[in-house]
């Protein structure tokens, strides 16, 4: 065995002469630089002893490797660590493991991913499971394959396949691999080490073939022909993602070693792996890899020792488009589901909306009909209350309407089990007014998803002051096993997303109404990486929620919403966004937007109503000036929510703002990015535009406090204390 600290390898010689090198590092044996050392001593005792004639390197536990550690970036980043990756790359991989005198096997089960692929890819054969999952997932981290993948897997699968695979950090499955010739051949788990045992054999007896991967060229293609494909790729890369650098990078690297030699390419990518790890782009994206994974630890809650109860039924009352798309996502993941509507009318609507969710899938070719036809069946549909009787959990997803709500939560605590979930998918009500008229207020919960809820990353999990703990721990094991990353907030009006969000349209607005151009406006948000600016969101969501949310706010924080009557204004007018056709865009029959010269009289006459008058400074404004005076009121709004409670750290905010706003993840998150600014910066310009154009920028005390000590916005209200 070499070391047995923390993650390692252990080495075991069997009859046949065959040492089977196993990786250990749970839970899924990722490489830290410890295992990568234990690695090439297990190598080296095993070139050394006579009595191993061939090598088979496998995982533990049926999980070959998840890749590089990811803890490791962060103390590459800080200078904690020594080892150079590209040292690893070359010593270990290249000069140890392939260039090894005994052929070796990599018997891959589970996943092998990243490093993981990259060790396998070292070996001289592979031999997979059907079901083990294959990529080069590092540029979703903001750096390129470290350990030799750009040279390795245009050599194995072609250049075209070896791009994707890369650019879209999209992993496959064995029998894909296999067709592809990543993998040499597939078998079932129970024969896997042993066939691999075998195949080394084979290897040594020149039965098979023994050729490196780095200088296989029979998938290579002409240079010619070779570069064609690289420039059509660097084309598309700069059209789907023009702010980011690495995946140039990595088109960069793999082109070098097509021209140069593999072994140049080797040195370039260990080069420009270095780099990269230091850059910001990186440090973003690894910060929200952690703060996703981080958003199921809540303080109080999950480290209680509370188990999960299971939920067998789920109702949903209302079907529309966001019933409709919640109940798609549970019973895409195996929850029966019963449709409540209030006549026959409405919940054929809502039934044919699930149809038309699920048929999309099968259209895409992501489902069969056979699982179609399964999955569709475990929804049914219900005009009352009756078979509510058994349900574990109750989703209501009517309209925003207080009364309303309260009455049907009246309602289901008459008809539910006493166990049964309550929860809510308002956006915007405070649930203690919608449980009001209940008894129930331990189980009630807000289950908040965002449109269309089946895509949507998120779930907004929203608790009160007397909503149990089991009641989130249940949520939080729904929101996995439905595929969401589900963060646990505080309740109020709008929550953390929307109530973060809300200055967002408003500072836009206010921003028009003096002066600023609608197009200009979105262009520089669209730059910046947002899906769309907010004058194209407004369009998207309909004036009508616009509106109903805008009250909301002006209702509970009348001293920093911007009243504006641009969108009534506009209603008025029949305009009311995508659906009508016309909004701050007019929009054809395929829903592509183009500007609109006649916005400008509903603009004139909503700025005579404001009686606010044009200010020449923020005419002509610059990008720099947009997204500042667009997103600085959000970072403010962020840190009241902080402050408040609201969102249990910083991180959670920042992979909300990603999940639910479409903040761009290599900004890492609304705080992450507003620490990279500072919070001194921050506040001057806050402070600055509050004296111009009033309390709307006014800097909170959160902010403010922050500025003063020159403190991140991040740091959590006990290191804030410790410092005073």
């Amino acid at each position: 065995m070499v070391g047995t600290e923390k993650g390692h390898t252990v080495l075991e010689v069997g009859a046949d002469g065959v040492a089977i090198i196993t990786i250990i590092n749970p839970p899924v044996n990722s490489l830290s630089f410890d295992v990568f050392h234990s690695l090439k001593e297990s190598y080296d005792q095993a070139l050394q002893r006579e009595d191993v004639k061939a090598i088979v390197v496998t995982g533990a536990k049926g999980k070959f490797s998840g890749g590089f550690d990811i803890t490791a970036f962060g103390s590459m980043q800080e200078g904690k660590v020594h080892s150079k990756p590209g040292l690893i790359s070359v010593e270990i991989l290249t000069d140890t493991l392939e260039a090894a005198r005994k052929p070796s096997v990599a018997a891959i089960d589970g996943l092998a991913l990243g490093g993981g692929l990259e060790v396998a890819m070292a070996c001289t054969a592979r031999i997979s499971t059907p079901a083990a999952q294959l990529g080069l997932p590092e540029l979703q981290l903001g750096v390129i394959p470290g350990g030799g993948g750009t040279q390795r897997l245009p050599r194995l699968v072609g250049l075209a396949k070896a791009l994707e695979m890369m650019l879209t950090s999209k992993p496959i499955k064995g029998e894909e691999a296999y067709s592809l010739g990543l993998v040499d051949a597939v078998v079932s788990p129970d024969k896997l080490v042993n066939t691999a045992r075998q195949w080394a054999l084979d290897i040594l007896n020149r039965r098979r073939p023994w050729v490196a991967s780095l200088y296989k060229t029979d998938k290579i293609e002409s240079l010619g022909e070779a570069r064609e494909i690289l420039k059509f790729a660097r084309a598309q890369t700069r059209q789907r993602a023009p702010n980011l650098k690495h995946p140039l990078v990595c088109i960069d690297v793999i082109e070098e070693g097509i021209v140069s030699g593999p072994r140049a390419g080797l040195w370039k990518e260990a080069e420009a792996f270095e780099a990269l790890v230091a850059s910001d782009t990186c440090k973003s994206l690894i910060h929200i890899f952690f703060a996703q994974r981080g958003t199921s630890k809540v303080p109080g809650v999950t480290d209680r020792g509370l188990a999960p109860r299971p939920v067998k039924r789920v109702a949903i009352l209302g079907g529309g488009l966001m019933g409709s798309g919640i109940a798609t996502a549970l019973i895409l993941s195996n929850y029966p589901v019963i449709l409540k509507e209030v006549n026959q009318k409405f919940l054929d609507a809502g039934v044919n909306r699930v149809k038309a969710n699920l048929q999309s899938s099968v259209k895409k070719g992501k489902m069969s009909m056979e699982k179609f036809e399964k999955t569709f069946s475990l929804l049914k549909g219900t005009l009352d209350y009756e078979s509510f009787k058994d349900v574990d959990m109750v989703i209501e997803a009517v309209i925003e309407n207080v009364s309303l709500k309260q009455q049907i939560f009246a309602d289901l605590e008459k008809y539910c089990p006493p166990h049964c979930i309550l929860a809510s998918n308002t956006s915007t009500i405070d649930l203690d007014l919608i449980g009001e008229r209940t008894k129930s207020q331990d189980r009630i919960v807000g289950a908040h998803f965002f449109s269309p809820a089946h895509v949507m990353p998120l779930l907004e999990i929203v608790r009160t002051k007397r909503t149990s703990s089991q009641i989130i721990v249940d949520l939080l094991d729904i929101g996995r096993r439905i595929k969401k990353t589900p963060v646990v907030v505080g309740n109020c009006t709008g929550f953390a997303v929307n109530r973060m969000f809300f200055p967002y349209t408003q500072a836009a607005i206010l921003l028009v109404e003096r002066g600023a151009d609608v197009y200009q406006i979105d262009k520089a948000i669209t730059k910046f990486g947002m899906p769309m600016g907010p004058f194209r969101l407004v369009d998207l969501v309909g004036f009508g929620v616009g509106v109903a949310t805008a009250m909301q706010f002006i209702e509970n924080f009348p001293e920093r919403t911007y009243k504006s009557m641009l969108l009534p204004l506009m209603q008025e007018d029949k305009r009311a966004g995508e659906t009508t056709r016309k909004g701050f865009y007019l929009y054809n029959d395929k829903r592509k937007a183009s500007p609109d010269p006649e916005l400008k009289k509903y603009i004139e006459k909503s700025r005579s109503i404001s009686g606010v008058t044009i200010d020449p400074k923020l005419v002509k404004l610059s990008e720099k000036d947009i997204i500042e005076m667009v997103f600085f009121p959000v970072v403010n709004e962020a840190c009241r929510v902080l402050d408040e409670g609201i969102a249990v750290k910083a991180a959670d905010l920042d992979i909300s703002a990603v999940m639910g706003m479409g903040f761009p993840p290599y900004r890492g998150g609304i705080i992450f990015w507003a620490d990279s600014l500072g919070s001194k910066y921050i506040y001057s310009r806050l402070e600055e535009w509050s004296k111009l154009y009033g309390e709307f920028f006014k800097p909170c005390a959160y902010l403010a406090a922050r500025a003063s000590k020159g403190m991140p916005l991040s740091a959590s209200v006990e290191q804030a204390k410790s410092r005073l």
